[in-house]
């Protein structure tokens, strides 16, 4: 059974940093490109990052967080992280981890597996 679980979210203040890391359990983890997508209040989920099946695999990023966050894995402990630094108002929004194993594509229709998610709230 897939489960992958959230953890690292909370109140930050804008400047800060936040490590967003992500428990994969009941899969070949490293067959799988793993992403980050995050929906705000009113808005649709929306792309953030994706990591290709290597653990320092290809990464690819949105624009709006381009240069200030970094995803990272580490296949041996079957985890997903993101790094997210110098964050703004803007970043509020749940944060969920997806699997994916197909191609290396960013769209949310192509990951088959997502955790719950975890809730990330920058202050001003």
């Amino acid at each position: 059974q897939v489960q992958l679980v959230e953890s690292g979210g909370g109140l930050a203040q804008a400047g800060s940093s936040l490590r967003l890391s992500c428990a994969a359990s009941g899969l070949t983890f490293s067959n799988y490109i793993m992403g980050w997508f995050r929906q705000a209040p009113g808005k649709e989920r929306e792309f953030v990052a994706v990591i290709n099946r290597g653990s320092d695999g290809p990464t690819s990023y949105a624009d709006s967080v381009k240069d200030r966050f970094a995803i990272s894995r580490d296949n041996a402990k079957n985890a997903l992280y993101l790094q997210m630094n110098s964050l703004k108002p803007e970043d509020t929004a749940v944060y969920y981890c997806a699997a994916n194993s197909g191609l290396y594509r960013t769209p949310s229709k192509y990951y088959n597996y997502w955790g719950q998610g975890t809730q990330v709230t920058v202050s001003s």
